[in-house]
């Protein structure tokens, strides 16, 4: 990848410790606990992880475990963690869980200035990005502040091992799809995206590998750097289109999150490839097929089975004609295309039925 020597760059990254393990995470836990200097510290922790929140913090001085963690960080959570953390004069939140669950440690973080460790137990990235989200009325806000980066980040591949094979592929998907976003996001640089090229060449080698073997520690491993580089790409380079699409279907219609991305990505992918020479050359590379980058994608997409339109993750149809305005008013003006209502319509509406994606040739203005 070369950069022009007349072109200017600007990339932003954020200061962030990351530690990656198999099988030490307790011991990593505690070692950076006693690293930040807390005493009093927070759990944050969906009710479904909280057995596992506890023992992997068992090390540590936990005040309380907050579990009423919920998709897409309603405002009402939002205020109940933060309650939590004033109520038992929290110095430290630390989140145990998917996106969801670090976007709750980060609502808190966002008012209260508390530092955040973060042990994510999905691929969703939420971890190595500065930007929050909170939906309020069937409206999702996100915003960028550096004070919602998480301090430290444990990983473990071994956390992931009783993951199930479907939200492995779809939140792996999800961090397929910072890495694709990254090349036309409206900060994007020649910075974001190369780490987004070992993103993609990361996890396209690895997901089809758990889907043979879920209990494959090694692909586990390889998932969790991928993401990690999607996610590094991501907050540097912001939101595409494709990020912007699933943010506003899943606060309108509290729809899943990782199936969500799994099922709008390759039509994105298929609208915005025809208009971005420079993202289909590297998506090429990255799957090892520079002659039909977009095929590669599609043949990904056959090895690893995910969810394939939004009907079965339950929005209506009825909805399509007002998701499409609300989207065509979020569309970033870095899209290398100009988006046409009907074009986005019709983006919309294959996602939905679940067929095939396309690309979407471009027409003369």
């Amino acid at each position: 990848m070369t950069v022009s020597a007349w072109s200017p760059v600007v990339h932003e990254s954020w200061a962030q410790r990351v530690v990656f393990g198999s099988g030490t995470a307790r011991a990593d836990v505690a070692a950076e606990v006693a690293g930040l200097g807390a005493t009093r510290v927070l759990v944050i922790a969906a009710e479904g992880e909280r057995a596992l929140a506890e023992d992997l913090c068992g090390d540590v001085p936990v005040v309380a475990v907050f579990d009423a963690v919920r998709p897409h960080v309603p405002v009402d959570v939002a205020r109940a963690v933060r309650a939590a953390a004033h109520e038992h004069a929290a110095d430290l939140l630390l989140s145990v869980g998917g996106g969801s669950t670090t976007g709750t440690a980060k609502a808190a973080a966002l008012t209260t200035g508390l530092p955040v460790l973060a042990v994510p137990t999905t691929y969703a990235g939420s971890e190595a990005t500065p930007v929050w989200g909170l939906t309020e009325d069937g409206h999702k806000r996100t915003g960028v502040d550096p004070k919602v980066l998480p301090r430290v980040v444990v990983y473990d591949a071994t956390l992931m091992l009783s993951l199930p094979a479907r939200l492995s592929v779809t939140s792996g998907l999800n961090a397929l799809a910072h890495c694709v976003d990254a090349w036309w996001a409206p900060r994007h640089s020649p910075i974001s995206a190369a780490l987004a090229v070992e993103g993609v060449r990361s996890l396209a080698a690895s997901l089809p590998r758990i889907v043979a073997d879920g209990r494959d520690v090694a692909a586990r491993r390889d998932i969790l750097f991928g993401a990690y580089l999607g996610a590094v790409a991501f907050a540097g380079a912001g939101s595409g289109l494709h990020h912007k699409v699933c943010h506003v279907l899943g606060g309108a219609y509290d729809l899943e999150h990782a199936a969500l991305h799994s099922v709008v990505l390759p039509h994105v992918v298929g609208l915005n490839l025809p208009a971005a020479p420079d993202a289909a050359r590297w998506l090429g590379s990255a799957l090892d097929d520079r002659a039909d980058p977009f095929g590669a994608l599609l043949a990904l997409y056959a090895a690893l089975d995910p969810p394939r339109s939004l009907r079965e993750l339950g929005l209506a149809e009825r909805e399509l004609d007002r998701a499409t305005d609300l989207v065509r008013a979020q569309v970033p003006h870095s899209n290398p295309r100009r988006v046409a209502q009907d074009e986005l319509r019709e983006l919309l509406g294959r996602a939905w039925r679940g067929d095939s994606p396309v690309l979407v040739p471009l027409t003369e203005s």
